[in-house]
């Protein structure tokens, strides 16, 4: 038996909750299908041995103005993230210095490369629509080149390199600089409003969200009540020009539109008949997710504090390339957020867990010293072992895939649409693209 609707939503996540309460409020009949046990897809929050962790994505930064007006419309609290005290940064010699401020510690030769990379790179991202990035000027010839072999060409510094490199490749897309195109860390830049914001931690890590960002699909997901159905991943979807039927193991949905609020990387996972235009389909092949694993080492104290540290700390040449104190509001215990990214984590993904924390907690200790190699709690986020995740933070395009695909696939096949913050212009794999996508593919239907 068939139940019909206006609309068919397909995943939970924060693209298609905000479509889904954005159709209600229009007065359409919508149905939320979501093959996880539970809603929020990347935002996760979750208490593991007594530590309320954010498991997947979590910050928020003042440009993000769609998140920002959302968590005001669901009467969410934020707070800032501690940033009192020195930084750490670890060098290409090795060595650990402190530093105030937003430059690292390095030659004056090397900030100033990485001074005049940032300059050129704002400058290209300015000229950029993060929405179209493929109608910028010179974008072919930029897409064409990787990261790594563009920053070859633009300066003889190494260490300059290796620190214009990690705020794009291990910190956003999480892969490694040569596997994305010089196009691509263009858009990573533009997403955010320049390279300068997404250079900044205290900008782009600006707050968080008293009790978990998932609050925000959480509260969605109860305001639309039971049009959400978890454990139900689809199937297929028929479609044609009245319609479209959708199927999971549990029933079938009649609709008159279909949004497939999925990764990219997901949308195989269903089958269409018909099926897919080939351009759709080999636009997906030529996705991937980053990798990363995504640290919470939780200490008795903040113990960093004393040190006077603020607990930021980086280094293209750790394991460990980023961490931040991610002490929640409430607790008197201290926690520590890192991220392991792209090659290094292929690494120690193939050691066994004890081998994978020692080496996590010594890179740790480089950063803040011995105390760091005791935790009270320790957890890794591991998205690339979720069924219906694969990878973190998002899905991008390989080299020269942008120009040639990228339009591709907001592009919608009959009744089906598509959309997630894989897609996004601002935005670009934050909740807040998820968001201004969401509203999108609900004011098209």
């Amino acid at each position: 038996m068939k139940s019909e609707v206006d609309v068919v939503v397909v995943g939970a996540g924060v693209t298609g909750l905000t479509a889904a309460t954005r159709l209600v409020k229009a007065g359409r009949s919508v149905v939320v299908l979501e093959a996880r046990d539970r809603v929020g897809g990347r935002l996760w929050t979750d208490t593991v041995d007594g530590v309320r962790l954010e498991l997947g994505g979590q910050w928020v930064s003042p440009d993000q103005s769609a998140l920002l007006e959302t968590i005001d419309e669901l009467g969410l609290k934020t707070f800032s993230r501690y940033r009192e005290g020195e930084g750490v940064y670890v060098g290409r010699d090795g060595v650990r210095r402190t530093f105030s401020g937003a430059s690292f510690p390095v030659s004056a030769r090397t900030e100033a490369e990485v001074d005049r990379l940032t300059a050129v790179l704002d400058d290209l991202a300015a000229r950029m629509d993060p929405l179209n990035p493929w109608d910028m000027p010179g974008a072919a010839e930029l897409d064409q080149v990787s990261f790594a072999a563009w920053l070859e060409g633009q300066t003889d510094d190494e260490e300059a390199r290796d620190n214009i490199a990690l705020y794009i490749g291990p910190a956003m897309l999480t892969k490694p600089a040569h596997a994305f195109s010089a196009l691509s860390a263009v858009l990573m830049a533009a997403s955010a409003g320049s390279f300068s914001n997404l250079v900044d931690a205290d900008f782009i890590l600006d707050k968080r969200v008293a009790g978990g960002l998932q609050q925000v699909p959480l509260m969605l997901a109860a305001a639309l009540g039971d049009r959400v159905v978890t454990g139900s991943p689809v199937t297929s979807i028929a479609h044609d020009a009245e319609g479209a039927t959708v199927t999971t193991a549990t029933g079938q949905w009649r609709a008159k539109k279909v949004i497939v609020a999925v990764p990219p990387t997901l949308v195989s996972r269903i089958a269409f008949s018909p099926n897919l235009p080939p351009i759709q389909m080999q636009a997906r092949q030529h996705t991937s997710f980053g990798l990363v694993i995504k640290l919470h080492i939780t200490y008795a104290t903040p113990f960093w504090r004393q040190a006077g540290l603020s607990g930021t700390a980086f280094s293209p040449y750790q394991v460990v390339h980023e961490a931040y104190d991610n002490t929640n509001h409430d607790e008197t215990r201290g926690t520590l957020v890192g991220f392991v990214s792209d090659e290094n984590a292929d690494r120690l993904l193939a050691l066994s867990d004890g081998e994978r924390r020692a080496q996590i907690l010594a890179s740790l200790s480089a950063y803040y010293g011995e105390q760091a190699l005791e935790p009270v709690a320790y957890y890794e986020s591991q998205w690339m072992a979720e069924e219906w995740t694969a990878g973190a933070y998002a899905t991008s395009f390989d080299i020269g895939g942008l120009t040639r695909y990228g339009a591709t696939l907001r592009e919608p096949v009959g009744p089906v649409s598509f959309g997630t913050s894989d897609v996004a212009g601002l935005g670009f794999q934050h909740v807040d693209g998820a968001i201004r996508i969401g509203r999108m593919l609900a004011d098209a239907v």
